[in-house]
């Protein structure tokens, strides 16, 4: 099948609500522009370099969200236009973020990263040390170029889907337990922080059942990467 027609096959699955976002590292500028012309327009990338070069060929009302993991080095590469940051890992790296929003005049908008997966190659924060540190952190004098608009998570890498469902759930209840308590103490509402990202192209469908409302597929949509 088609790009296209992948597209619309997805689309036609997901719930009312429930946001795609086509992961686009590693396929070329071509593809995406097929995806595109499909009514395509909410993009996820991992490197910095390779994004950059895809918003310079592609077209300008994109919404590209950053999903990889993010060095605070390469922040001032993506600053300038990225729509979404997603994979914000790390208090150094909203310091990094903020630093460069400021210098671009801009305000981002970033997902707090959130580790539930049993692999401890996945990256995010800890729920406990996240709750501490929103609730420790005055956020809009911290940072005040920078818009937390919501969580993403990755479950482990299984087949076995009732642990997938427990790793999702674990982040409803992380997001439950912050916009209830330190988030509402700072006067962000569930309406501003509403967000939440997780579901791929194996385990999309246990998620949107979960309560996700951003779903990040790509090899459903592209098929296999070209390394």
């Amino acid at each position: 099948m088609s790009i296209a027609q992948n597209i619309q096959n997805i689309k036609e699955k997901l719930p009312e609500g429930v946001t795609l976002c086509a992961v686009s590292k590693f396929h070329p500028i071509e593809a995406l522009q097929e995806a595109y012309d499909a009514g395509q327009r909410v993009f996820g990338e991992s490197r910095e370099q390779e994004l950059c070069q895809k918003y310079e060929a592609l077209p300008k009302d994109i919404e590209w969200h950053f999903i990889g993991h993010l060095q605070t080095n390469k922040v001032k590469y993506i600053a300038p236009f990225v729509n979404v940051i997603q994979s914000v890992d790390s208090e150094r790296l909203l310091d990094e973020i903020n630093k460069q929003a400021v210098k671009n005049n801009r305000v981002i908008d970033v997902l707090l990263q959130v580790h539930v997966a049993q692999e401890e190659t996945k990256s995010g924060f800890d729920a406990y040390e996240l709750e501490q540190l929103l609730t420790k952190t005055d956020i809009s004098e911290r940072w005040p170029n920078v818009r937390l608009t919501g969580m993403m998570t990755m479950a482990s890498f299984t087949h076995d889907e009732l642990q997938i469902m427990r790793e999702f759930r674990s982040l409803i209840l992380c997001y439950n337990t912050l916009v209830d308590g330190p988030l509402k103490a700072q006067g962000i509402t569930k309406d501003q922080f509403k967000t939440l990202s997780f579901g791929m192209s194996d385990d999309y469908h246990i998620a949107v059942q979960c309560g996700s409302n951003m779903v990040r597929i790509g090899s459903s949509i592209f098929g296999a990467r070209s390394y």
